[in-house]
């Protein structure tokens, strides 16, 4: 024992998890901006802007702190990913440190402890965090700028400091530990809340400590004082502190009449003399208790006063301030997460109430007041007419645990619901056609003819006729075992200890899925063979398989501790819960996100990590039973590292290693060199804005150009911001005034179509921003002769849409005069575009895009990404566009759209696009050692389908040698094995051909079609009852198999064409069964297949 300083190499070890950790991250991490969120938080870390709600500043500060290490603004994106990959690695260091406590608390330790036992510990700890650190959710949240892996380092910090006020508690000066932890809970307020989460298991950490008699009456009690203090921190502290702020800043200000944020500085010096007099008091007193919670109060404070930065850099009008908390009325609603729509996770609406109406009782409630300075009056005003400002949920359609509320997933909830059940409204039962109507739609569904999302569109067309009755209670507790908890918790916590199928996000489909890598229990466990798999499943690196082996070991160590020590099982069983299934019901998850959300699960996946650390223990225990060797320890160990930590990150290395690739960076870059100067560009969400904002704002490449976010653009702070200049981007072109569009006015304006006649796109917007009674909706409804005075004041109040008919001119002088269309294309050029405006209602974002089309007068290029396929996103004119590079730009040119290929979009001009296409950067695009993720793999779809409509104008051109060119550098940039999607490759095999290329079509014709061939032969192998489920995934294979060899019928010669349809209908028999000399040959035959096994 003199020889073995267990203190040393617990602190050897420690740093020695947190080395390979850091070294792994460090060779893995992303070195550049990635998709999502990570390029906003990445700009405003560095430059400490604003970013969305509910807000990170410590987070930014330490971001900020990191980025002075780069070396140029190219390298800012690696040092702040670089910030998560350290955090992460400091998470391993002290989850060595508290799985070596939790042992020693357990293990039959005395003085006379053994060495092998000691070594035991340290080996027990050791493959714990190394596992976790291996892990698929935790990598993930390592190699790239996102707040879960700062969240992460501090739950283990606080569990870590929990353990050591737990064995402090009773010695002088023990509590320490505890304002420590204070401290860090109101670090984690500018992090992210998933640290508050240890609040309820440190909690129990000082129960059972303090009472060694266990009752059930004061576990209970112990329990709900846990959560009460997690609540009283997140739910009344924080919110509370902002709020003291907010009432005496519109006290002293608008009642006193001192100069603004003069009300909040006294609430700081009264907050501070508040806290200096309580300590002092009740230190004097010697109300010990009471003065250590006072204190661990105001370490709170002092960690939640990151949040200063906020106001601070939102004053200073940064160029990205989201939601622009400005003062502390505005920071209380950015922490409240105003702007979001409200969830109820006790009682409330469910998702049918949109079909509804209004509530009869209370049709309406109270919005909240929106204040904002009047610098002139040296006041806060509210701008909002708040009273009845929001239509209240029907009473009708609310229930207790409403699972199912969010009216945007109506088709996705009818797969735990089922068809919803209606009847006619008593006042319509004796209308004849609409009976008919329902009978007819009611037979449709009884004959399959009728999906989810026909259905749902059925109740929305007819919903005021029927009553619709809500989701029962049970089954929204259905949905919350069988998708919030058993699809979106336990196939995730699966992926991290047992295996994962691929990278596809999951929707109860062939992706996402947890597999073992163990045949038999997979093909059980999916329902579905898994011999013989293609290679697109096989070779997904994110195809990973641990054998069930973490998920083992962890089980191993949660029963040995439950036998060894219930009281700690109990604390780390609630831990568990609460950063696990406690989230997923908190968050009320809706099917199905726009992406896979385990990162924000890792919590839990930490605690079972620790259980693999017992499971280690619990092993070595058992063997020393059987042998007294000194090498026990040492091999039980070993055995361990290469059993889980081992296998983990072999398995796991190659879909999280992202050190090569750069391909947001490279979108980001290839969006905004595809517009003209001063171009003014719609972005449509997170994809198509993060990455430009970082571009423009780290790299400052193309800032002449201004990124207009559409889905920002219905909010009053984000339109002041477009109409101020940033950089070399000149403000948006708007006559709009604030009080034509702040906060509650205009948010939508409803459709009375009054006339048919078209207006000029200025009389429209002066009729539709006009004060003029005669343009608000009351007017319009006593001109109908309704009874207005049952409607609500916000209503009349409101303007309307007279009619949907809308002209737009075009100043043929300025377009060509600003380069918009090119002198030799300006015959095209059209004397006015005509829009008709679809939809019941004209909302702000909308308006505001019209507003920059009405006064721009064609002077600066407008430009949409295309994120999405709406007509109301390119403001209803897109038969006016052209295709440059990644987007399309709008044109006085009509370019008509064909209704059979819908996503072929506007005009070509070959020789720009030319140019564009053959001076990208690719970021690594087509490196076969790059992992491809599948958000890359996704935007080959536009790369893909735009570079073969560039492809075919040069062919028609006569541009040959160009149009071989393209179809090359696609296939090397997006190779076939690498990126899927193979439907879109079909007009490049025709390309080739054109061009003359047979062997490069034939080549590519014959990858493809292995694609296909690989899929049926899969398929042929299921049972009847499995094809029969997936039928329409073979009939879809099928079918652009056969589209695949009818190109090939154009160009090729007969002896090809005749082996290659031998192939496809051998392919075609293993469905059909029919002999050789009875070969489907039509569309109809095939038909009929999916009719047969719909009817089986």
């Amino acid at each position: 024992m003199a020889d073995f300083n267990f203190k040393k190499w617990n602190l050897i070890l420690g740093w020695l998890a947190f080395l390979i950790a850091f070294i792994t991250y460090s060779l893995t991490v992303e070195p550049t901006v990635s998709f999502w969120d990570a390029g906003e938080y990445i700009l405003t870390s560095s430059k400490l802007q604003v970013g969305h709600p509910p807000g990170a500043p410590f987070f930014q500060m330490m971001g900020a702190f990191f980025s002075i290490f780069a070396t140029d603004a190219t390298q800012i994106g690696l040092m702040i990913n670089m910030m998560s990959a350290t955090a992460s690695a400091f998470a391993i260091l002290f989850m060595f440190w508290t799985i070596v406590l939790l042992i020693q608390q357990v293990a039959k330790t005395d003085t006379k402890t053994s060495k092998n036992q000691q070594i035991a510990i340290l080996g027990a700890a050791f493959v714990g965090s190394l596992s976790f650190a291996f892990t698929d959710s935790f990598w993930f949240n390592a190699v790239e700028t996102e707040v879960y892996a700062m969240a992460t380092l501090i739950l283990a910090v606080m569990f870590y400091l929990g353990l050591r006020w737990q064995n402090d508690m009773f010695t002088p000066r023990g509590n320490k530990w505890l304002v420590l932890i204070s401290f860090i809970v109101g670090l984690s307020f500018g992090v992210h809340f998933l640290g508050l989460l240890t609040i309820p298991s440190i909690g129990l950490i000082y129960f059972f400590k303090n009472y060694k008699t266990v009752t059930v009456k004061n576990f209970i009690l112990a329990n709900v004082a846990g959560v009460a203090i997690l609540l009283f921190v997140f739910k009344l502290l924080a919110p509370n502190i902002l709020r003291y702020f907010s009432a005496l800043e519109i006290f002293f200000v608008n009642s006193v009449g001192l100069p603004f944020n003069s009300g909040s500085v006294i609430a700081f010096i009264a907050l501070v003399a508040f806290v200096y007099l309580g300590l002092n008091y009740t230190r004097k007193k010697g109300y010990i208790y009471l003065n250590t919670g006072l204190l661990c109060i105001t370490f709170v404070v002092v960690g939640f006063s990151s949040w200063l930065l906020l106001p601070i850099r939102a004053n200073a009008n940064v160029t990205v301030n989201e939601n622009n908390p400005s003062s502390a009325r505005e920071l209380l609603a950015y922490y409240n997460l105003e702007q979001y729509p409200k969830t109820h996770l006790f009682y409330g609406p469910q998702f049918t109430d949109q079909y509804a109406g209004l509530d009869e009782n209370q049709p309406y409630i109270d919005d909240k007041p929106k204040y904002e300075k009047d610098k002139t009056a040296g006041k806060y005003v509210i701008v909002n007419d708040y009273k009845d400002g929001l239509q209240n949920y029907n009473s009708e359609h609310a229930s207790f645990l409403p699972r199912m509320w969010s009216s945007e997933h109506a088709e996705n909830y009818m797969m735990f619901s089922g068809f919803l059940e209606f009847s006619i409204k008593s006042e319509y039962q004796m209308q004849n056609d609409l009976r008919a109507i329902i009978n007819d739609f009611k037979g449709a569904v009884a004959n399959g003819d009728v999906d989810y999302e026909d259905y749902t569109a059925f109740l929305k067309k007819y919903g005021r006729y029927i009553d619709i009755q809500k989701p029962s209670l049970l089954q929204n507790i259905y949905y919350l075992f069988d998708y919030q908890i058993g699809y979106m918790y336990w196939r995730y916590f699966m992926w991290n200890f047992t295996g994962r199928q691929d990278d596809v996000q999951g929707k109860f489909d062939l992706h996402g899925n947890w597999i073992s890598g163990i045949s038999f229990i997979d093909t059980y466990f999916l329902g579905i063979s898994q011999d013989n798999l293609p290679s697109d499943v096989l070779n997904n690196k994110a195809r990973n398989t641990y054998y069930f082996l973490p998920l083992l070991l962890g089980f191993i160590g949660l029963f040995f501790l439950f036998n060894r020590d219930k009281k700690l099982f109990w604390t780390m069983l609630v831990f568990f819960l609460f950063t696990g299934i406690a989230i997923q019901v908190y968050t009320n998850v809706r099917p199905f996100e726009p992406r896979e959300r385990d990162y924000s699960l890792v919590g839990s996946f930490y605690v079972f990590a620790l259980w693999i650390g017992f499971g280690v223990f619990a092993i070595f225990e058992k063997l020393s039973s059987y042998t007294k060797t000194n090498l026990l320890a040492p091999i039980v160990s070993g055995v361990c590292l290469i059993a889980v930590p081992g296998i983990l990150i072999s398995q796991n290395w190659d879909d999280h290693d992202r050190s090569k690739r750069e391909t947001a960076h490279a979108m980001a870059i290839q969006y905004l060199e595809s517009c003209d100067p001063n171009a003014i560009i719609f972005t449509i969400g997170d994809n198509d804005t993060f990455p430009l904002w970082y571009a423009q704002e780290i790299e400052g490449i193309r800032r002449d150009v201004r990124v207009v976010c559409t889905s920002l653009l219905n909010v009053d702070w984000y339109i002041d911001q477009m109409k101020r200049k940033a950089y070399e981007s000149d403000p948006i072109p708007s006559a709009l005034t604030h009080d034509q569009f702040k906060w509650g006015t205009r948010d939508y304006i409803i459709k009375e179509v009054v006339t048919n006649d078209t207006l000029s796109i200025d009389q429209f917007l002066g009729f539709i921003t006009s004060d003029d009674p005669r343009t608000k909706y009351k007017h319009v409804l006593e001109q109908q002769g309704y009874d207005t005075s049952g409607q609500r004041r916000q209503d009349l109040n409101a303007n309307y849409l007279p009619t949907e008919h809308v002209r737009i001119p075009v100043d043929k002088a300025s377009v060509l005069k600003n380069g918009i269309v090119k002198a030799k294309d300006s015959t095209l050029i059209v004397p006015y575009i005509d829009i008709k405006i679809k939809g019941a209602a004209l909302y702000k974002n909308r308006l505001l895009m019209l507003d920059i089309i009405a006064n721009n007068n064609w002077e600066r290029p407008i430009y949409f990404t295309g994120g999405a396929f709406g007509d109301e996103d390119y403001i209803w004119m897109k038969d006016y566009l052209q295709l440059d590079g990644l987007v399309y730009k709008l044109v006085p040119i009509k370019t008509p759209v064909a209704k059979d290929n819908p996503f072929d979009m506007g005009r070509i001009d070959s020789d720009k696009m030319y140019k564009m296409v053959t001076n990208w950067d690719w970021g690594n695009n087509g490196d076969p050692s790059m992992y491809h993720d599948v958000e890359t793999r996704k935007n080959s779809l536009t790369y893909r389908g735009n570079l073969a409509r560039l492809i075919e104008v040069l062919i028609q051109e006569g541009e040959l040698e160009k149009a071989e060119e393209i179809a090359d550098l696609a296939m090397a940039k997006m190779p076939v094995d690498l990126f899927g999607f193979y439907t879109l490759l079909e007009p490049y095999i025709g390309a080739y051909y054109e061009l003359e290329a047979t062997e490069k079509a034939r080549k590519l014709y014959i990858d493809v079609s292995r694609k296909y061939q690989e899929n049926l032969a899969y398929y042929s192998t299921l049972s009847d009852y499995n094809q029969s489920k997936h039928i329409q995934t073979i009939y879809n294979d099928i079918e652009r198999y056969r589209s695949l060899v009818d190109v090939t019928a154009f160009y090729e010669t007969e002896a090809f064409i005749k082996t290659e349809m031998g192939k496809f209908n051998s392919y075609l028999r293993l469905f059909t069964g029919e002999p050789e000399a009875e070969d489907l040959q039509d569309k109809e035959d095939m038909d009929s297949i999916v009719l047969d096994a719909d009817e089986s």
